[in-house]
This record gives C-alpha cells, sequence and structure tokens, in this order.
C-alpha cells in the first residue's frame, strides 16, 4: 500500500466504527425503523470511498455497492452491512502489516513503514 492508502485506510476505519456505532445504537431502539436520508447519505459516501480501497478483492460481497436512497434501508440491515466492511478492513489491514523491531508496523509499497499500528485481530496460525 502507498502511505496515502495507509493514512486514507485509518481515517475510513474510523468513520466506519464511528457510523457502525451510532447505528448500532439505534438498533437497541427501533431496529426496523428506516435510516434517514441524512444519515444514509454519509453511510453511502464512505462505503463508495471504502469500495474504492477494498478494491474487488476484498470487497464483502461482490453484489453491492452501497444502499439505494430511494428504499432507506433498516437500522439493522445498515449495521449488518457497515460490520461486514470493518472485517473486511481488518482483513485488508492484516494483510499489509507485519511485526518487527518490537511493534507492529505497516507494509508499504516499499517495505516496511514507520508507522506503526495494532496487531491483527486474529492472527494467521
Amino acid at each position: 500500500m502507498t502511505l496515502e492508502e495507509i493514512s486514507n485506510f485509518e481515517k475510513l476505519q474510523t468513520q466506519l466504527r464511528s457510523l457502525h456505532s451510532e447505528i448500532s445504537a439505534l438498533i437497541k431502539k427501533s431496529s426496523n425503523d428506516a435510516l434517514n436520508k441524512f444519515k444514509l447519505k454519509f453511510v453511502n459516501q464512505t462505503i463508495s470511498k471504502v469500495n474504492d480501497l477494498l478494491g474487488k478483492k476484498h470487497m464483502p460481497f461482490n453484489n453491492f455497492e452501497q444502499f439505494d436512497e430511494n428504499d432507506l434501508p433498516t437500522n439493522s440491515d445498515v449495521t449488518l452491512m457497515l460490520g461486514q466492511y470493518l472485517n473486511c478492513m481488518e482483513k485488508l489491514r492484516a494483510d499489509n502489516i507485519r511485526f518487527g523491531d518490537f511493534y507492529w508496523h505497516w507494509l508499504g509499497n516499499e517495505g516496511e513503514t514507520d508507522i506503526r499500528t495494532a496487531p491483527p485481530k486474529k492472527i494467521k496460525g
């Protein structure tokens, strides 16, 4: 990954986590209510950018690109898809980091970078 892609990844992962958290809170009150258009606009903008970053290889579903604004999804539908995207983002991250010099680092196009990161959530055995 390029340094710009790593920076973009970190921003988008944070946005996805925040959206997932906020909409998950709505589920407790009304899981089957439709997400309003204002929130859906931001969800779709974020998903579109994440799709570009993930590429076809890492996208959760080949036939899903974003929600239809004319057919508002439920809070639970949005939470489900955001969770899938978060898992795919973690897979991309795990594929592009390594442990070295006592810390986990991002791998860039030129090899290990100075950008520290957390260990992967699931370490392959």
